[in-house]
């Protein structure tokens, strides 16, 4: 198989991990780097030239595939840009921070009939997979207690407050977990109710660095998700996520040692618990899951996987808009203070 000759923009935390996932993959020909700013590059990634201008690149290399990994205000602009010039495209999440240009990135997919992969990294961990499905096999309706809050402080802090400056807590990190709860039941979400509070001065007047919202379904099932970032940020049940039934439940129990700022800790899941009503709990050990960089090396495995065989990505497309319209819509309640129809 020829080598996907691959564009990589964005060199931060996770961009930083796409990239060694494509140079560790023979699937991929990394052919140029794209950073506003110079970063700090993995040894193994030191080889390779660093350029300022994302446009200028792309003309340029013309890759076949743009792997998108900036600040999500411009996910949208650079997607579409690459799809133009005919390449398939990796986005990390959000897709981006309006509806209309989440659509508008499907759109172009569908008009270019290139591959749009979103970067909902939950989706290739293998405990993840299993929560999914063991919920899938209790039957809803359900009940979703989800949350992730992070006690950050030195430079992930810097970082929250650079996200912050677009896309406050419940959206950057909420579609991860909607997608999860859309995974689960195929019903449709109508309506969402979201608070938030502003925690520090450290960032704008008109954005809030903790806020929680209920998402509620046209079956009838309910989910509850909550973020918040910060120095402030407490660490107990900082990372709770349940998954209930009216015939039991599944839920991921993290150690008592779990830091809220481990990136690790993100995606470990350490044990799930199965409840069934009259059966009593099962604990399935997850000791050997995958770690960060090895669930970066499989989204990129799929994202070749997909390009090479033609994989239909529709449903996967509209998964990442509808879980994205759902955190917005929980962003306009917080701000008008009133529910949100869908």
């Amino acid at each position: 198989m020829t080598p996907l000759r691959t564009l990589v923009a964005g060199l931060g935390n996770m961009g930083r991990s796409h990239a060694l996932a494509y140079h560790n993959d023979p699937a991929f020909q990394i052919v140029g780097l794209v950073n506003r700013s110079t970063p700090h590059l993995d040894p193994a990634l030191a080889g390779y030239t660093v350029e300022p201008d994302f446009n200028a690149a792309l003309a340029r290399l013309k890759p076949d595939l743009v792997s998108i990994a900036t600040y999500s205000d411009s996910h949208a602009d650079l997607a579409v840009a690459a799809m133009e010039a005919g390449a398939h495209v990796f986005v990390e999440k959000p897709l981006a921070t309006t509806v209309a240009d989440a659509e508008r990135v499907a759109a172009c997919a569908a008009r270019t009939g290139r591959k749009v992969v979103v970067g909902y990294i939950l989706r290739h961990h293998p405990s993840w997979q299993r929560l999914i499905a063991e919920a899938r096999g209790l039957g809803g309706p359900y009940v979703f207690r989800m949350n992730l809050n992070q006690q950050s402080k030195g430079p992930t802090w810097d970082v929250h407050k650079t996200l912050m400056k677009t896309t406050p807590p419940i959206v950057d990190c909420g579609v991860h977990y909607v997608d999860v709860m859309l995974q689960i039941t195929d019903a449709r979400p109508v309506e969402v109710r979201g608070m938030g509070l502003r925690l520090t001065t450290e960032i704008a007047a008109d954005m809030y660095n903790y806020g929680h919202f209920q998402v509620l379904f046209d079956d009838g099932s309910l989910g509850w998700y909550e973020a918040g970032w910060g120095p402030m940020m407490s660490d107990t049940a900082f990372f709770v996520k349940d998954v209930v039934s009216p015939n039991g439940a599944v839920s991921i129990r993290m150690p008592e040692s779990a830091k809220s700022d481990d990136i690790n800790t993100h995606t470990k899941t350490s044990t799930l618990r199965l409840h069934r009503v009259g059966a009593g709990d099962q604990d399935i050990s997850m000791a050997d899951e995958p770690g960060h960089q090895q669930l970066c090396d499989r989204e990129a495995a799929f994202v070749a996987h997909a390009i090479t065989e033609n994989i239909d990505l529709t449903r996967h497309l509209s998964d990442a808009v509808r879980s994205l319209a759902v955190c917005l819509a929980a962003d306009e309640s917080v701000r008008s203070g009133q529910p949100v129809k869908l």
